[in-house]
């Protein structure tokens, strides 16, 4: 896109270092591909960053760290947001679009034990921090003897439970601490396919209202493709599941080569996702894959799969809410 006239872009974010690192990645490549462009953050308040205490589970809703922010995309108030797209509902406002998905970082999360260093190597009863029920069942389920803690805060709040020696461990996501510059910290990478992510862990998502053909054009530039449809395949099987946060499930979709009879290599997404109980005593596993101009039908195919493991009764067990609540990096 060509700018005629000097052109200002506000880009509404949450207040985290994180968050802000985020923004300005996303600004920094607009300037970078838009010479001219005036790029501008503008901070905003989510109920998740006003209330840092509660657990999720007691004041979280779908958006719990983005309804404030999509408002004022929709208002006007700035072009458009940037989201770490785990955070993101599947179903937003019908006025917003989900224009970019940049190339996503490693989906990979990250044990801090400073003393023990490895998953493996923590004693019997030790407290292992998480404010994510997907990452409390999945550690439950491998370890049930582990004490997890709920610990709330921003990335380098958590950090410090462990550096500190409050807690023996803490697990966080590698990506927020790689683009905060803290991965130095971490003992253990905890990698899938043992340990799976968040629904798109690792990946940002750009709002803007859907009729803003101009910021589309803007962010065109920044889209990925295959960050865009393993993220869709993920939040496909999300969605058909009718699950947020509260409820502990994980997915890993990705661009994969696979042989037909004819021994000839084939471009394929391929999906693995789970749906835990609250307490990591059962698990419904799944393994697919499928052709990738069809993310939508591959993760329906997985929801379809996880619910004949038993997904279901899963499902009925974790604790709703009106609305269930996303995931913290």
């Amino acid at each position: 896109m060509t700018l005629t006239t000097a052109m200002t872009i506000r880009i509404g974010t949450r207040g985290s270092r994180l968050a802000r690192w985020q923004a300005e990645w996303v600004a920094d490549r607009l300037r970078g591909l838009h010479p001219g462009l005036n790029v501008e953050l503008v901070e905003i308040k989510t109920q998740g960053d006003r209330d840092r205490n509660s657990p999720l589970a007691a004041i979280g809703g779908v958006g719990l760290f983005t309804k404030e922010i999509q408002r004022a995309v929709r208002d006007g108030s700035v072009d458009l947001a940037v989201h770490s797209l785990k955070d993101l509902p599947t179903q937003g406002p019908a006025e917003l679009i989900l224009a970019a998905v940049p190339p996503r970082e490693d989906v990979a999360d990250a044990l801090i034990a400073s003393e023990h260093r490895t998953f493996d190597a923590l004693p019997a009863g030790a407290r292992v921090g998480t404010s994510s029920p997907r990452r409390r069942a999945q550690l439950l389920f491998h370890r049930p003897d582990l004490e997890v803690v709920t610990l709330r805060g921003n990335v380098e709040t958590r950090l410090n439970q462990a550096l500190q020696g409050r807690l023996d461990a803490v697990v966080l996501a590698w990506a927020g601490l790689r683009r905060l510059g803290l991965e130095a910290h971490v003992t253990q990478r905890l990698d899938p396919p043992e340990f799976l992510p968040a629904v798109g862990q690792g990946a940002l998502g750009i709002e803007c209202r859907r009729e803003d053909a101009a910021v589309l054009a803007l962010l065109e530039p920044l889209d990925d493709p295959a960050t865009r449809r393993a993220v869709r395949a993920e939040r496909t099987t999300l969605a058909q599941l009718e699950g947020g946060c509260l409820i502990p499930m994980a997915a890993w979709a990705r661009d994969v080569q696979d042989e037909d009879e004819e021994r000839i290599d084939r471009p394929a997404l391929a999906l693995d996702a789970a749906v835990f109980d609250t307490d990591g005593r059962s698990r419904a596993l799944i393994a697919l894959r499928g052709p990738r101009d069809d993310p939508d039908g591959l993760g329906r195919r997985a929801a379809a799969a996880l619910r004949e493991q038993g997904a279901a009764s899963l499902l009925a067990s974790a604790p709703r809410r009106p609305e269930d609540s996303v995931e913290p990096p």
